[in-house]
């Protein structure tokens, strides 16, 4: 079963990109780009997870006593949400100009911005 984690990332980053290419909206289209980011989630702790390994807190035991998780992936998976965030409030943000300047969030009626 250590195959299955990198499935399921592979499996939510495939319906992200299927989302992204027929949406029809520019609100839609963010979401799905989330949820393209949200597969690096879960491959970012598919990678840094070891089977029966606990929090890489040493107060209470000696170091090298019992396998512990990397803290490295566990600081990039945070780092990643924080990112993902970011990134989606800024493109929400850009949607609400498109909207108020142009009236809509249909990239098809979106004549102006072609080059």
């Amino acid at each position: 079963m250590h195959v299955l984690p990198y499935l399921i990332a592979a499996y939510v980053f495939v319906i992200g990109c299927y989302g992204l290419a027929t949406s029809r909206n520019l609100i839609h289209a963010v979401g799905c780009l989330a949820v393209c980011q949200c597969a690096t989630y879960i491959l970012l702790l598919a990678v840094g997870y070891r089977d029966g390994a606990t929090a890489p807190v040493f107060s209470d035991i000696q170091p090298g006593s019992r396998p512990v998780v990397d803290p490295v992936v566990q600081a990039l998976t945070l780092t990643d949400i924080v990112v993902g965030a970011t990134v989606t409030a800024l493109l929400l943000a850009l949607v609400v100009q498109i909207s108020k300047r142009h009236g809509t969030v249909d990239p098809d009626e979106l004549r102006e911005l072609r080059g």
